[in-house]
């Protein structure tokens, strides 16, 4: 009997799964599952999204050429080759539809980011997965993987689940080493909380090959806007627009992400209180014996001695109602990523790990 079929790969995908957000028959608990900012939105982009509600029977424009001119100014980067999309998960998926397909590879690392292989099967390419070092992306590795079907290489810097960074000179590297068939992409959904790091943006310029993508999600606070862009050679944004729709961006989200991205101001204090209690954090958490490598990002991967006492800890947070986010998904059983909240949030999971931890819980 004859049915209806997906496409070859689309049954492979499996779905993506967000951080946890409540607790049954817990109360006031605080979610540090998502790596959301915890001073929330900008009070500029709050402020313009109540004014874009005068205006929400209109279209927004098809260009973002508004957002895309106020990224290029606070990054110094040309308007012309910006594009922006519903998080910038989007535009990787523009970048594998657009470069990748059947019988084409789509290399990622086995810490990265988990819509590297849906995004690659969404294309009907196949993903391959490159063993890292130590929680750190290994350009080796990913050379030694790169064939002559391969077409896309993700490349996250900073990690995430692992919160580590490899040096721009071995981005460098692999920007060079790649064949110029294949796209390096660097995704810099972290890259605001590295102070001095322009997020590949410079790698851009000096390779036709390498894409540079972005977020509001994080340091901007504005994850439920979904708000994200890319910048890459003009032939690539050229190409990445035909298959964008024009109006994949709402109105209201692309008057927050303007609003967010003029207001240094509170960018650069979110940034500040997210450098000083992740150190904190991790500092505290490798006194009670629970160590975590060097973060970059808005969270630490605190690491315990296995899956069992991970996953008890878990469960004991969850009690305590704190929401952390188990990453065995990642290939890190052992580990549970917490998000850098604000002062109480932080004390709050110190308190409750060294409870837990010495038999207290």
């Amino acid at each position: 009997m004859n049915k209806i079929t997906p496409q070859p790969g689309i049954m492979d995908i499996a779905l993506y799964q967000g951080g946890q957000s409540h607790v049954a028959g817990v109360e006031h608990v605080i979610k540090l599952s998502s790596n959301e900012n915890p001073f929330g939105p900008s009070p500029k982009a709050i402020e313009a999204v109540r004014d874009s509600a005068a205006t929400l029977h209109r279209y927004p424009s098809t260009d973002h050429a508004s957002l895309r001119s106020a990224i290029g100014e606070r990054h110094g980067l040309d308007p012309a080759r910006l594009i922006c999309g519903v998080g910038s998960d989007e535009v990787l998926q523009f970048i594998a539809q657009a470069y990748a397909g059947p019988g084409d590879e789509v290399i990622y690392t086995e810490h990265g980011f988990s819509m590297y292989p849906i995004i690659a099967r969404m294309a009907g390419a196949t993903p391959v997965m490159v063993a890292e070092r130590n929680r750190h992306v290994d350009v080796e590795n990913i050379l030694a993987a790169v064939s002559d079907q391969t077409r896309i290489v993700f490349v996250t810097n900073p990690g995430n689940p692992t919160s580590t960074m490899i040096p721009e000179a071995e981005l460098l590297r692999l920007a060079e080493a790649l064949p110029k068939t294949c796209l390096m992409v660097i995704d810099g959904a972290y890259a605001e909380f590295v102070d001095g790091f322009d997020g590949g943006a410079s790698l851009v310029d000096r390779f036709d090959n390498v894409i540079m993508t972005r977020t509001f999600s994080k340091v901007y606070g504005l994850g439920g806007m979904r708000v994200g862009w890319g910048y890459a050679a003009q032939s690539i944004i050229d190409v990445l627009n035909r298959v964008r729709q024009p109006f994949n961006l709402s109105l209201t989200a692309l008057a927050a992400a303007e609003a967010a991205v003029n207001d240094i101001e509170f960018l650069s204090y979110c940034q500040a209180e997210n450098a000083r209690l992740r150190v904190w954090l991790s500092e505290e958490l490798a006194k009670i014996g629970v160590p975590s490598d060097a973060s970059c990002t808005n969270f630490i991967l605190a690491r315990f001695a296995d899956r069992a006492e991970a996953e008890a800890c878990d469960d004991y947070l969850k009690t305590q109602g704190l929401i952390v986010r188990r990453v065995a998904g990642y290939n890190l059983p052992n580990a549970l990523r917490v998000t850098v909240g604000d002062e109480e949030a932080c004390r709050r999971v110190v308190a409750a790990i060294t409870a837990f931890k010495g038999g207290v819980a």
